[in-house]
Order: structure tokens, then C-alpha cells, then sequence
């Protein structure tokens, strides 16, 4: 793969590396999912800034422990309100920017972990497709509503794919494009599915026609009926360890989330992956501003770097998942690079049929619950 302009040269580069001279006093302080931006970024970003601005980018493994920080800063938030000594507990310094995936970020709302941004402090917000808009305008206790404030800027996108072995499904005669697929008897015993209910309650209602967001699954005609069949396929259910069984040809297929699945594609010609062609669920990475942190123009500068289009194709092409601001862009603005890859640029029709997983009244959850455990009881997962 191409990895043009300012990125020629520098990819041996790791972001710990660019990190180690950092001061610890830093005019933008920002604290990131691991592998979601290029360290290259991170240098063109700061040679592009007019000052002598100290930058301070770091890395966490996953999305629970950033959200365990904003939950820290927001008791050292109140305690110092009240004027409480935490003794010989330390402070951790405050970020003035956060990952968090759109699947959090109502509970970040509902706790006071984060504050809302401000859109005319950032320039190329009307760039964002109105999906993703949509996304992250919520009320004050984290649903969705157009009216509401802007809580998040996305930045990464992606979806959940199918991905397959090549060499299995040449002698089967055939290869999946579709949720439907997974029911055919051939496959039985064969797969992986995510352990996750949404997803895999939200790919049967795909399959029905439904939506992912359905708010009372257990009235769908056929819906108990089609996951009990599916988890009667299936080998077993995880959402960390799917690909090593593939990769090995334990299983032949295996749903999961395509920043799993990409970089994979590159290194196994073996293993090939398609965004279903009924819709699929989709995930975004956004910057959140804590609710605790000091106000910063440097941060409102980063998220519109982030936005610009000259850097989005290079950030999507680095690192496996997609800007964006690609999705709204003109096609053919766009380089042949990216346009030749429809797992990271997927085709306009099925984008339309794909969502979001959505929050959900706690009736819904409720039911969604109550299936995931009655559908589960004959199969063991490798991680609950």
C-alpha cells in the first residue's frame, strides 16, 4: 500500500517514539486509542501550528481505560470544588482532548464526564456527512436528538464485516456477500460470531428487514426462531480472539469489526472480507472534551486538522479506518488509492442501509437482554 506525501520515509516511526521528548506541561494534552492516528500526523500537525506549542499525545489500549480517565478526572473535578485534600492520592493531569467510541458516549453524557463542543469553532463541521452529524447531537442524557448540543467530533469510522477464508469457500463454489449466508447449512459449526448482543441480534433483524435500533425485538415475527437457528451454527462467540481460529482454518468465517479485520487483509491473501450487502452496523472513534479540562484553541485547531482533506485519505489508508469526511467528499476528489478500496470507501447503497447502534430505552434493553440469554444457553462462548 501507497503511503504518500508526508508520510514517505516516516512509517517506521511509532507514536511512543515522537511521544518520549514530550514535557509534561504541554499546551495540548491528548489522550488517544492506541494505533487510531499516525505519529506522522501528529508531527505535521505541530510543524503546521505558527507557535512553539508543546504537544503531548498519549496512547491507551482500549476504549474502557480512557473512559475509566474521564471518570477519574471527574472525581478530582469535585473534590477539588469542595475543596478536598486527596492527601497522598495523585492527581492525574487532565486531558484537553479524548477518544471515546459512539457507543459510550451516552453514558459519558449521563455521568458529566464530558462537555459539549462548540461548532463554530470548528470550521469544517458542515464537511461531516449528516449521519455522522446526527450522531453525536444529544440531550442531557445522552440520546439522540437533533436539537440537542454536539458532544463529540467523529474522526475514525467503520463497520462490522464478514470476513472468510478464500481457500474454504473456492471448494464450497461460493462466497458470502450477505447476513443470510450465515444460515446455510454448509457453514454449520464453521463460524465465529462477535459475543455481543447488538450485533448479532442486530444482524438477524438486518436479515429480516429490520432495523438495528428495533425497540421491541421480542415483537419481531421470527426473530427468537432465526437466532436460535443461527446459534445452533455457529462454533463459538468472541469479540478478541476470532481471528487466530481463522487464520489457522479452525473456522472459515468470522464476523468482526473491520479495524480487526483490514490490517489482516494485508498481511493473509488467504483471507478476503465483505460489508454485507443488506447493512451492517456501523462504529465511530470521536474527540470529547472532559468535562474538567481547561479550555484550549489548540484542541479546537487539532479536531479541524483532523478534518482537513488533504490528511484524511492518508489517516484512513494508515491506519485501516475511514475518515469521515471521505464519506461526504466528491468521489471524484478522491485518489485512486482510496477509491480502490471498498472495505474502507463501502459502496453508497449499502452505507444508506447501515446504522449506528443507538441508545436504547431500558425497556428495549431489557428485551434485548432476556433474547441474548435464552439464545445462548446451548453454546459456550469464549468470552461472555
Amino acid at each position: 500500500m501507497k503511503r504518500r506525501n508526508f508520510l514517505i520515509g516516516a512509517t517506521a516511526i511509532t507514536l511512543a517514539e515522537f511521544l518520549a521528548g514530550c514535557e509534561t506541561k504541554a499546551d495540548l494534552k491528548v489522550q488517544l486509542l492506541k494505533n487510531t492516528i499516525p505519529a506522522q500526523m501528529v508531527q505535521k500537525f505541530q510543524r503546521e501550528l505558527a507557535s512553539d506549542s508543546r504537544l503531548s499525545f498519549k496512547p491507551q489500549e482500549n476504549i474502557a481505560d480512557l473512559l475509566s480517565l474521564l471518570q477519574i478526572w471527574q472525581r478530582q473535578n469535585l473534590l477539588e470544588k469542595q475543596n478536598y485534600s486527596a492527601n497522598q492520592t495523585e492527581v492525574l493531569e487532565v486531558a484537553n482532548l479524548v477518544t471515546l467510541g459512539d457507543y459510550w458516549l451516552a453514558n459519558a453524557i449521563k455521568q458529566e464526564l464530558i462537555q459539549p463542543l462548540n461548532p463554530e469553532s470548528l470550521p469544517s463541521w458542515n464537511k461531516l456527512p449528516e449521519t455522522w452529524q446526527q450522531l453525536v447531537k444529544r440531550n442531557s442524557q445522552g440520546d439522540l436528538d437533533q436539537q440537542g448540543k454536539i458532544w463529540g467530533a467523529p474522526y475514525q469510522s467503520g463497520t462490522t464485516l464478514i470476513a472468510y477464508r478464500v481457500d474454504k469457500f473456492k471448494s464450497l463454489g461460493w462466497q458470502p456477500t450477505d447476513w443470510k449466508d450465515l444460515w446455510r447449512e454448509e457453514l454449520r459449526d464453521r463460524f465465529s460470531l462477535l459475543s455481543q448482543a447488538r450485533e448479532v441480534i442486530g444482524l438477524t433483524l438486518k436479515k429480516l428487514g429490520k432495523s438495528y435500533n428495533t425497540q421491541n425485538p421480542t415483537q419481531v415475527e421470527n426473530l427468537k426462531s432465526e437466532l436460535l437457528k443461527l446459534n445452533r451454527q455457529v462454533k463459538f462467540y468472541s469479540s478478541d480472539s476470532y481471528l487466530q481460529p481463522l487464520l489457522i482454518g479452525d473456522t472459515w468465517l468470522a464476523v468482526g469489526w473491520s479495524n480487526d479485520i483490514l490490517p489482516l487483509l494485508k498481511t493473509s491473501k488467504e483471507i478476503a472480507a465483505v460489508v454485507p450487502q443488506s447493512g451492517t452496523a456501523l462504529w465511530s472513534n470521536l474527540w470529547v472534551k472532559p468535562n474538567a479540562t481547561v479550555e484550549t484553541s489548540l484542541a479546537q485547531k487539532w479536531i479541524d486538522f483532523c478534518w482537513q482533506p488533504q490528511i484524511v485519505e492518508q489517516m484512513s489508508l494508515i491506519t485501516m479506518a475511514t475518515s469521515p469526511i471521505i464519506l461526504g467528499m466528491n468521489p471524484t476528489k478522491l485518489t485512486s488509492e482510496i477509491k480502490n478500496e471498498p472495505l474502507l470507501l463501502p459502496q453508497k447503497e449499502i452505507l444508506e442501509k447501515s446504522e449506528f447502534l443507538y441508545p436504547l430505552p431500558d425497556h428495549a434493553i431489557e428485551q434485548y437482554r432476556q433474547l441474548w440469554q435464552e439464545i445462548r444457553q446451548p453454546v459456550h462462548s469464549s468470552r461472555k
